[in-house]
């Protein structure tokens, strides 16, 4: 019994009586490779020469004599030729990015698949000829420029190809077919006499598997598969899917040679499956087990790997490793658009693709500035810019921000003038400010020795020297835009990688680093479809059917060399931990993966496992309602308050919640303020009653006329554009979302003056005030200081005779607000707090007129048809002596509880 597949195959080799010194290995990966050489190493006496361990990619490099380009290389060749065909009108760099990367994958797959280019290409272009509205006779431009790119997608291949061999680089798949045609050439002469061991293979594509066999069939070559023949002879398990295939299809097997599979996968073992709710949590959840682990006599931790099937866990794993393990070894790229830092340039990218000649865009400047790196960079010594400027936006409605904005902050001139130039930014400029930027973040972490941060540093600093360097070569990179995608593209292609020492402590790795390898101790984590295997995403233009016909791999068998790779890590190992994602988020879709259900249903391995569902411990204590005693200092705020004035709203504020009413009346804790983009409600509110008192200020203490009302008409919009630019400085009434709300507060005015029009044919009415402020000065028995109560009335009136008091609400009015069956609900019921309102501007009017017979209502400007919703109690609309006497005894039973020292402030809850 073996503990590692590695160990295995150099026993084979030496009992086929080989020197394991002298063979050249060949391996999926050069991280299996360092493991090799250590297992190798323990096993010589005598100090000798290391022997050749090769990655598949490259024993084949060798074999074409071409270097492997980088992505972006490719990208850039790529689009040159595409400009260079027959195509009418070609995309710019920015579109071509969007599809260019899939076209090369295909191209990656034609070559790699040794299929002939010519056939595959041209079938492509007929389905896309056939597919796209060719129904109708006449093509639009767009669907003929569509068609042209396929026509021309054999002329873009060859011409591609033709330069990249110029170049003596190549893509892999370009460098695979290369390899194949030197092997396949009469006179190619095999130079190594050493026997070629390949190790710990699976999924090869056919240029691959053309080149192994070519080597098997000379006979001085082994080859090693690592397969259990608990899948190797199941005819339908993913697992063997691959190895079957070779088994039945490769002559070399179909002579005299035998897979030789190996037998661990029913050994004793101990599985754990456990689903955790939220990627999070798994993470913690992790942390314990490894806490858990580390304490056990019995798990060695230099042979336990955590392995990540989602990378984007790596950051929250580390911060939940316990500290009591003492080495931990990462073997994996974090790709660098996964990053905070990656956000920060993208941010500071998108506040100069949305400048215009007002300046930046509010939302763009708040979300760069509120980036950490931002506010790392606001220091003290910078006058914390970032938070002052944030400040600033909220409190005056700052939409744009401009130079002048900006000299308010005289600390951070220089920073600032990097971050916001007053020219616009070309790409280069773009890349050197960020240059700028990443220079002051470096001396900030370097006084923290902050090292995770200066590597992430470096990273980009190396990233945007090779932009620059493409920008130099490129002349169609004249604008931010296309630089926005090759800065994506390449953030996405690149990684961070973290190189520990592999052959020591605990590892944490992604799914393809883990091959070859065995641990006794594993722990996998988001086993989740979706996630592993990751589902049917299909980046090609090459359908399922085409792929299918041509032998090209679909996401069927990119699903089984994941299956692979999942049965492979558990088939040697003893502790094997599996959680998954219990909740998965909308976007990943999945339940738990297909592959846990696999384990679980499988009858040999029952007595192995065990399934549970992790949950957080969570206690919910009842949350006690807020209470406030009111001590002496709480009753002397009050008696200031209470000298100033009660307004109704105050009151109303008590009445909803008594905790309101402390923090807004009696502590001023307004809400944050916010930009208003949208215009908020109340300002909504304020431009109507400000627009109305203007246009009927010339009319008070007169009778209404249809003339003079007419004429209020035709001073409307001048009116309304007047206050919108008074509460909203610096907003365009001319178009978007104001231009909107600017009509809806005409048409609002416009139907207040028909309606009153309609009224004025059956009805007189004398306007007598409006906006007017009232204010009374009342003693509530039971109280030794006295009590101001303080009001504006929107408008009072005469109608045929009678006084009206009129309050006007932009909101939502319902009849029952304003009707009163019980009277204690008027001051227990916030639902009443508009009939509580009325009453109010009814008993302070009548204390100042002597007047008791009065109507009061609100009008509706959301029903406006409805007309005035009058308040009335029982049958009556009217108010007199008998209704305000009731009133004044509730108002004073309010006042009384609010100005009571030993009644607490308890919160309401609705």
């Amino acid at each position: 019994m073996h503990h590692t597949f590695l160990e295995y195959v150099l026993d084979d080799l030496h009992n086929k009586q080989l020197d394991i010194t002298n063979c050249i290995y060949v391996l999926p990966s050069k991280r299996s490779g360092t493991f090799l050489k250590k297992h190798i190493s323990n096993r010589l006496e005598k100090n000798t020469f290391s022997p050749e361990v090769l990655s598949i990619q490259e024993f084949i490099g060798n074999l074409s004599n071409l270097n492997q380009a980088s992505n972006i290389d490719l990208l850039l060749l790529l689009f040159r030729v595409y400009k260079q065909s027959q195509i009418d009108e070609s995309d710019d760099f920015a579109s071509f990015m969007n599809w260019g990367q899939t076209l090369l994958q295909d191209f990656n797959e034609i070559d790699g698949y040794l299929i002939p280019a010519t056939d595959i290409l041209n079938y492509l272009s007929a389905i896309k000829e056939i597919n796209h509205w060719s129904a109708s006779k006449e093509k639009t431009e767009l669907v003929e420029n569509y068609l042209q790119l396929w026509k021309n997608l054999e002329t873009i291949y060859n011409n591609f190809y033709e330069a990249l061999l110029e170049q003596k680089k190549g893509y892999q798949g370009l460098i695979q077919r290369e390899a194949v045609k030197a092997i396949q050439n009469a006179h190619y002469k095999e130079t190594r006499k050493n026997p070629i061991v390949f190790v710990g293979f699976n999924a090869l594509n056919a240029a691959e598997s053309t080149i192994i066999q070519y080597y098997l069939e000379q006979g001085n070559s082994h080859i090693y598969w690592d397969i259990d023949s608990y899948f190797l002879d199941d005819p339908i398990h993913d697992a063997g899917l691959f190895v079957r295939d070779y088994q039945y299809n490769w002559p070399y097997y179909k002579h005299s040679h035998k897979i030789e599979p190996q037998n661990n996968f029913l050994q004793n073992k101990n599985i754990r499956i456990t689903g955790v709710p939220k990627s999070i949590s798994q993470t913690k959840y992790v942390g314990q087990l490894l806490q858990e682990i580390g304490d056990k006599e019995s798990i060695d931790l230099s042979r336990t790997a955590l392995v990540l099937a989602d990378e984007t866990l790596l950051n929250p794993m580390l911060n939940a490793i316990p500290s009591s393990i003492p080495e931990v070894n990462i073997t994996m790229g974090m790709p660098l658009n996964k990053t905070v830092l990656y956000c920060f340039f993208v941010n500071f990218l998108e506040l100069h693709l949305n400048v215009s000649e007002r300046g930046w865009f509010f939302k763009r400047v708040l979300e760069f500035i509120s980036n950490p790196y931002t506010l790392t960079l606001s220091s003290e010594k910078q006058g914390n810019f970032a938070q002052q400027l944030s400040k600033d936006i909220k409190e005056n409605n700052l939409l744009y921000i401009n130079t002048e904005t900006l000299e308010k902050y005289p600390k951070a001139k220089e920073l600032l003038a990097i971050i916001f130039p007053e020219e616009a930014f070309s790409p280069m400029r773009w890349i050197n400010n960020c240059l700028m930027l990443i220079d002051r973040l470096k001396n900030i972490y370097q006084q923290e020795k902050n090292a995770l941060e200066l590597e992430y540093l470096y990273r980009f600093y190396a990233l945007f020297n090779q932009l620059g360097q493409y920008l130099d070569k490129v002349e169609f990179m004249d604008e931010l835009k296309s630089i926005k995608n090759l800065f994506k593209q390449l953030a996405n292609m690149e990684t961070l990688d973290f190189i520990g020492q592999p052959l020591t402590g605990f590892q944490i790795m992604g799914m393809l680093e883990s091959r070859n390898l065995d641990f006794e101790t594993v722990i996998i984590t988001s086993v989740n479809e979706g996630i592993l295997p990751s589902g049917k995403s299909n980046n090609s233009f090459i359908p399922f059917d085409v792929k299918r016909d041509y032998g090209l791999p679909t996401y069927k068998e990119k699903d089984a060399i994941y299956v692979y790779h999942f049965y492979r890590l558990i088939q040697r190992a003893k502790n094997i931990y599996i959680t998954y994602n219990t909740e998965p988020d909308v976007l990943e879709g999945g339940e738990k993966s297909r592959l846990i259900t696999q384990l679980l249903t499988d009858k040999n391995l029952k007595k192995h496992i065990t399934h549970t569902i992790a949950t957080p411990k969570i206690s919910i204590d009842p949350k006690p309602l807020i209470q406030i005693e009111k001590d002496d200092k709480f009753m002397e705020d009050l008696k200031a308050f209470a000298q100033n004035g009660f307004s109704p709203t105050s009151l109303t504020n008590y009445i909803r919640n008594p905790i309101d009413f402390y923090t807004r009346n009696i502590l001023k804790i307004n809400d944050l303020e916010e930009v208003e983009e949208n215009i908020a409600a109340n300002t909504f509110g304020t431009i109507i009653h400000d627009s109305l008192e203007q246009l009927y200020t010339p009319l008070i203490n007169q009778e209404l006329t249809e003339v003079s009302i007419k004429k209020l008409k035709t001073q409307v919009q001048e009116v309304v554009l007047h206050h919108f630019e008074k509460n909203l400085s610096g907003v365009d009434v001319s178009k978007g979302k104001f231009l909107l709300v600017y009509n809806v507060i005409l048409k609002y005015l416009n139907n207040f003056l028909d309606d009153e029009l309609q009224q004025l044919k059956r009805h007189e009415i004398n306007i007598l005030a409006l906006e007017e402020r009232y204010e009374e000065l009342i003693t509530v028995p039971g109280l030794d200081f006295h009590i101001k109560l303080k009001g504006t009335l929107d408008r009072v009136d005469e109608f045929d005779g009678t006084v009206r008091i009129i309050d006007y609400k932009t909101g939502k009015v319902e009849a029952k607000n304003v009707k009163i069956t019980d009277w204690v609900t008027l001051i227990t019921d916030y639902d009443k707090s508009k009939a509580f309102q009325l009453l109010c501007y009814a008993y302070l009017y009548s204390k100042k007129h002597s007047i008791s017979d009065v109507q009061a209502g609100i009008i509706s400007f959301k029903k406006l048809s409805q007309g005035l919703f009058p308040f009335s109690e029982d049958k009556d609309a009217r108010i007199n002596s008998d209704t305000l006497a009731t009133f004044e005894n509730y108002l004073f039973q309010l006042i009384r509880e609010i100005c009571n020292a030993t009644v607490p402030l308890t919160e309401k809850i609705d």
